[in-house]
């Protein structure tokens, strides 16, 4: 979809959908096909390790269901998908990505690769902002290329095998207290914030207000398992590989 559609109003996985139409909604624009097919061409051309292929075809995969699926087009009505959406590329593509391709962003440090992240996931979040992007298509994936890109870059410092625990779990504590933090006051806003799902929310059952709270509610609740989890799991690597060194 091009910036004259969106200059009519219409964001870039379309028009709100009904619920009768939204299986038909699949988002085939060509020139994301065509980036898509030929970063993944290009990306497997090179001599990656079984494992990086692996995440990366899973990362393809993740951002297919995220931009070609209906799910894109659904984004346009609620904004609580839009909540999941965005917690779909964070927490699922971009720590694929990270695994991918593990140099990326590696000279940022965890400190830095956190306020860039943070930064990018909150200014999305500005009303305004919000509704600009969803009105160019440019500025729309502007935004998501650096909300993907930002958030492989924080994955890679919490991947590092060299950091100190001590940095990762900080980082990705304050990674999920962030987006808690963002979706506490969503949940509590006593008025809906964001004009393009003001008369899109109705033939899904919600209140504007009601799927902002919603959106609220899925950062803050999903982020916990996920972060602890990722602390949990990455610590876990972390002393098992000390004990093996240290009974070797």
């Amino acid at each position: 979809m091009s910036d004259s559609l969106s200059a009519t109003g219409a964001p870039y996985c379309g028009i709100a959908p009904l619920p009768a139409t939204l299986a038909d909604r699949w988002n085939l624009d060509p020139v994301l096909l065509a980036v898509m097919a030929l970063g993944a061409a290009l990306y497997l051309a090179c001599s990656r390790s079984p494992r990086e292929r692996a995440a990366f075809l899973a990362a393809l995969l993740v951002l297919f269901a995220a931009f070609i699926s209906p799910l894109c087009a659904l984004t346009s009505a609620l904004f609580s998908v839009r909540a999941a959406h965005h917690l779909l590329l964070v927490a699922v593509a971009a720590p694929l990505l990270a695994l991918a391709a593990p140099a990326f962003g590696r000279g940022l440090g965890m400190t830095a690769a956190l306020v860039l992240s943070t930064a990018v996931y909150w200014v999305w979040h500005v009303p305004a902002v919000y509704e600009a992007a969803l009105a160019s298509t440019t500025l729309y994936w502007v935004l998501q290329v650096a909300l993907i890109g930002s958030a492989a870059a924080f994955w890679t410092q919490a991947f590092r095998p060299d950091a100190p625990l001590a940095d990762l779990v900080i980082g990705l504590l304050a990674a999920m207290t962030q987006m808690g933090l963002l979706g506490a006051l969503l949940t509590f806003a006593p008025s809906p914030l964001y004009t393009p799902h003001f008369g899109a929310t109705g033939p899904w059952g919600l209140t504007a207000l009601e799927d902002q709270q919603l959106a609220g509610l899925l950062m803050w609740v999903v982020s916990i398992p996920v972060y602890i989890g990722a602390i949990l799991l990455l610590a876990g690597r972390r002393l098992g590989s000390l004990l093996k060194e240290q009974s070797a």
